[in-house]
């Protein structure tokens, strides 16, 4: 049968702070019990997706009641906590600050790890990347519990308990792997090397609230009605797919986490609530079964990229010309950029240069940029 998981699925129909620790205490217990993750005077890191410092109400990321709850309950077992996230853009300290983590910590005496220094840690056990830029924080951990958030996404389509441990690459380093790693299949890649080398103990999603739609920032607010936990990412991953109605094999994280033996994405057991009482099969995620980065292979790939794979567009009538977008670019030159210098109108994308990475359409703090395919991709994959 090869390897199996757990995932354990959690009724928690608010973020009402008695209401989410007994859910959370309750996940804990449907895996084990909370000893198996943590010991006494252990250094362990919590780790929230904090992509932006925006309010909870956004569902931007977990809310920091969910925190609060995990984060009590793991000062019960005596480890010494730290958190902290590297968004990909602004201070990770200030970020977490905005999104209300910050207070929260402050009152638990829990101080904010180191996410801004890198630390270059070999992976030997890497299938594609065998060595990580990691921020020094996570690297002086003896423990990490990853947190993340139920959320759409343009580049993965979700983006969940694999794709949060990129916040552990200190902020300016993750446009590096979205230069060189330019389809999302590799870019995947990177990320179950990414959790192979830093081996989280638990991953926790928030999905009281997810985000549908234009997300991982621009998306909007829907009740799942949900906390999720396992070992395994790819597991838990997988059991959102299917509380959603995205087939699973569309999910290139889920599809390299199994080839990488990071986890499983069918061989699964759910625990607690199940499943099929949580279905939503109206959640507005990109089921097209169109690439999120590349065109068809029949024609050339750059004249396929060009004209059917799908592209960000802004929209000037919500662009605020505020440039994070051409900012966030992590390609040289600039695949979208100020024409003539003119910050009057908004930039305008080069789509012959444009990787489709969709870090400008991510951190657009004005939900103005929406990924779109061309009329001759549509006509392809219809």
């Amino acid at each position: 049968m090869g390897r199996s998981a757990k995932v354990a699925i959690v009724q928690c129909g608010s973020y009402q702070p008695d209401e989410v620790k007994a859910a959370v205490e309750k996940g804990l217990d449907l895996l084990g019990g909370i000893d198996k993750f943590a010991k006494k005077n252990e250094q362990i890191l919590l780790k929230p997706n904090i992509l932006s410092g925006e309010s909870p109400d956004k569902c931007i990321g977990p809310h920091p009641i969910v925190f609060q709850a995990i984060a009590e309950r793991f000062q019960k077992t005596g480890a010494k906590l730290s958190f902290g996230d590297s968004p990909g853009f602004g201070n990770p300290k200030g970020n977490a600050r905005k999104a209300g983590f910050l207070d929260i910590a402050d009152s638990l005496d829990i101080p904010f790890a180191d996410f801004e220094t890198a630390v270059t840690l070999p992976n030997p056990d890497g299938k594609l990347v065998n060595k990580f830029e990691i921020a020094k924080g996570v690297a002086e951990s003896d423990g990490l519990i990853s947190i993340s958030k139920f959320k759409t996404h343009a580049l993965t389509r979700i983006t969940g308990a694999i794709k949060n441990q990129f916040g552990c690459v200190p902020g300016p380093r993750k446009a590096e792997y979205h230069s060189v790693l330019t389809n999302a299949m590799q870019f995947s890649k990177m990320l179950v090397d990414l959790n192979i080398l830093l081996k989280p103990r638990l991953y926790i999603m928030d999905g009281v609230m997810a985000m549908e739609g234009n997300g991982p920032r621009n998306g909007n607010p829907t009740p799942m009605n949900v906390l999720l936990f396992s070992t395994d990412p790819v597991a838990l991953d997988s059991v959102v797919c299917r509380l959603i109605d995205l087939d699973i094999n569309l999910v290139e994280p889920l599809v390299a986490g199994e080839e990488f033996g990071l986890g499983t994405m069918s061989n699964l057991e759910v625990v607690g609530e199940q499943i099929d009482k949580f279905i939503n099969r109206d959640f507005n995620v990109n089921r097209s079964t169109a690439p999120t980065t590349e065109g068809t292979s029949f024609l050339s790939s750059d004249f396929m990229r060009k004209y059917s794979a799908p592209r960000p567009t802004i929209n000037p009538d919500m662009c605020t010309r505020c440039g994070t977008c051409v900012s966030v670019c992590p390609v040289e030159p600039k695949a979208l950029d100020w024409k003539d210098g003119n910050r009057k109108d908004p930039p305008v994308y080069d789509y012959s240069k444009c990787i489709r990475c969709y870090c400008c359409q991510e951190l657009c703090p004005e939900n103005a940029i929406f990924v779109k395919i061309p009329l001759l991709g549509k006509l392809i994959h219809r």
